[in-house]
This record gives C-alpha cells, sequence and structure tokens, in this order.
C-alpha cells in the first residue's frame, strides 16, 4: 500500500507511479504544459524544500550509525523529520486538487496517503515496532526515493533535468521498491500481534451506532492488497523505464 506510494516515487519503497509534485511519470517520453511562472516558482520552491528535507532525514541516519556503531534502533534518531516531510507531502495532493500538477488526485491521494498511514497509524501507533529493523528498511528505500525524486522534479521544472537524475529515478526503483514493499510489510506484520492484545483503533458491539470495526482485519486485508498491487506498479515502471531511458537515447542520437 505504502509503496505504491514509491512506485510512489520511485519509490515508497521504490518509484512512485503518479507524479505527486512535478511532471508525470511519463514526462520524461511527452512534453505537457507546465504550470504557469507563479505555480512554477512554488512547486521549485516545494520540491527544493523536500530535498533538503529527505537529505536532513539521511545524514540523520548516517550521524546516528556512526555514533552509535551499530543500524538497529535508528528509527528514533529520524522519526520527527520524517513525521514532518512525509506528512507534507499531503500537499501534493492539493497540487493535483487546483490543477498546477497534471496528475490524478485519486491516484496521488491513494499514494500519499498509504505512506502518512503507514508512518502514523501503524509506526506511531505501535511503539513496539519502532525498534524493528523492518522499519529501518522502508525508511532507507523511501529516503533514497524521495532524495531522488524530488531533485527530478525541481530539475525539470526548471528544464534543466540531468541525465544521471533521470536515470536514477527510472533505474533505482529496480532495488528500492521491493525493498521498500518488503520492510513496509515486515513492519505490519510485526504490528498485528500488538494490535490485536490492545484492540488498537478497533469498535465492538453493542455500541449506539451498531457499527463494529477490526483494526487487525484491516491491516491483514492492507498486507494481502500488496499482491495485486506490487506487481501492476513494479512492470508499469520498468516499461517507463525502457520508454524514457531509450527516448533519451535517441535524443542523444540526433544530437
Amino acid at each position: 500500500m505504502a509503496a505504491a506510494a514509491a512506485a510512489k516515487g520511485n519509490g515508497g519503497g521504490g518509484v512512485r507511479a503518479g507524479a505527486g509534485a512535478g511532471a508525470g511519470e511519463a514526462g520524461g517520453a511527452r512534453k505537457k504544459k507546465g504550470p504557469g511562472p507563479l505555480a512554477t516558482a512554488y512547486l521549485v520552491i516545494y520540491n527544493v524544500v523536500m530535498t533538503a528535507g529527505w537529505l536532513v532525514i539521511a545524514v540523520g541516519l548516517v550521524r546516528a550509525y556512526l555514533a552509535k556503531g551499530s543500524y538497529h534502533s535508528l528509527y528514533y534518531s529520524i522519526e520527527k523529520p520524517l513525521k514532518f516531510f512525509q506528512t507534507g507531502a499531503l500537499l501534493e495532493i492539493l497540487h493535483c486538487a487546483v490543477g498546477i500538477v497534471p496528475s490524478s488526485v485519486v491516484l496521488t491521494s491513494f499514494q500519499v496517503m498509504s505512506r502518512v498511514f503507514l508512518i502514523w497509524a501503524v509506526t506511531h501507533s505501535v511503539k513496539e515496532v519502532q525498534s524493528e529493523d523492518s522499519v529501518l528498511l522502508f525508511v532507507i528505500a523511501w529516503t533514497i526515493t524521495e532524495i531522488i525524486r524530488y531533485s527530478f522534479y525541481t530539475f525539470s521544472l526548471l528544464n534543466h533535468l540531468p541525465y544521471l537524475i533521470k536515470w536514477a529515478r527510472y533505474t533505482l526503483f529496480i532495488v528500492l521498491y521491493p525493498m521498500g514493499v518488503s520492510g513496509e510489510l515486515l513492519t505490519i506484520y510485526a504490528a498485528l500481534p500488538f494490535v490485536r492484545q490492545a484492540g488498537l483503533y478497533s469498535i465492538s458491539l453493542p455500541n449506539k451506532y451498531n457499527f463494529s470495526f477490526d483494526y487487525y482485519a484491516f491491516l491483514i486485508l492492507i498486507m494481502i492488497s500488496y499482491i495485486p498491487i506490487f506487481p501492476q506498479l513494479y512492470f508499469h515502471m520498468i516499461h517507463q523505464r525502457r520508454k524514457v531511458l531509450s527516448h533519451t537515447e535517441e535524443h542523444k542520437k540526433f544530437e
């Protein structure tokens, strides 16, 4: 689910299937009418800030690792900036809604909300999983993914996209997407027994609304949803990679 956000990026775990803050996934292969000057300036600032934010997270992880000499429980060293900048991605839904980004509001909402859900409704809510290595797995995948993604959008808006960034965006997801998906699934799985024991976010009958909700079962359904979603998004990005990078190579030959 959150990884869909990364097919969202590049990659929640890997590469985003829709553009949250800049051009669409196939933007490198076909040109679209861009936003106006003011919207472009705003989007450049937004993407620069988000790039810097995820760089702060990356530096925080490295510094914590060097200080501790261990990769265990590194989540605590970057918890606040991770929550802040991942939640900040909610603005991408607004960008689509007002039309300054030519992406689907529904798809972008699904992609962004899935990550926000994993951060707040799973990792934040179930404290016991925060020390799991699986959390570090998806955090590293997301961090690399988002640094590349927001850099890609920034340079695309400025019409000066270095080939290395384009190549990284359409190549590194091959590893980052499965890595992120694995971390997300393992984290949700690790949270299940604690959710069941505490009855977290669950509503049982009888109650005045005559409504029940089992959060434990809901999380299992989310895990199952990865089965049809992951292959579709992954192979979509494989197709996009061939399309975009082959187009770039042909353009170089003509030059």
